[in-house]
């Protein structure tokens, strides 16, 4: 493999539509997307050369980020959500894909986000954890946030059947390590 390109010619799940629930989404790699479109933004988080996860109150291993609130830019909403769900704050983010999406239901899922297509944008970096997770009323609740090595990462989601964010990670882990 000589570039990202080559390595996601053989990440098949990323290559396939992607469906949860509703939306339907299509996983491209590069910068190009219209930030006007974009309504979530997610994170591989790194502490170092180790993977963070997070899991959430029901077991589930879950991709940090989430919906951009009014107003707010992607960066700032993903400043919010690595506080909310790692207790992590941000030292540097790269964007390296987005998943375009469709979704088929009559409303958005909140009024303010683009409606029936989005963006969510996906990207990688490095953080420091410096509280535990902020578990607002109205998110989900993190019970734990771990850094581990890119194999258990990859593992724990598997283990469940999100072999999309499986990819992801691994995706991000060999951007990460300049392929």
């Amino acid at each position: 493999m000589n570039d990202i390109s080559d390595y996601l010619d053989n990440v098949l799940i990323l290559k396939k539509p992607i469906q949860w629930g509703a939306v339907s989404s299509q996983f491209n790699l590069g910068q190009v997307y219209d930030e006007a479109l974009v309504s979530n933004v997610s994170m591989i988080p790194f502490i170092g050369s180790k993977c963070v996860v997070m899991q959430l109150e029901d077991g589930r291993w879950e991709l940090p980020g989430g919906t951009l609130e009014p107003g707010e830019s992607y960066f700032e909403g993903l400043r919010r959500e690595m506080l909310e769900e790692l207790g992590a704050e941000i030292s540097h983010f790269e964007v390296f894909g987005h998943f375009y999406c469709y979704s088929s239901a009559e409303e958005p899922y909140r009024p303010h986000i683009p409606h029936p297509n989005f963006i969510r944008l996906m990207g990688l970096g490095e953080v420091r954890i410096v509280s535990k997770p902020l578990n607002p009323a109205d998110g989900e609740k993190v019970v734990a946030v771990e850094a581990v090595s890119i194999d258990e990462a990859i593992r724990r989601f598997e283990a469940i059947g999100r072999w999309d964010i499986a990819d992801l990670y691994r995706l991000a882990y060999q951007i990460k390590a300049g392929l």
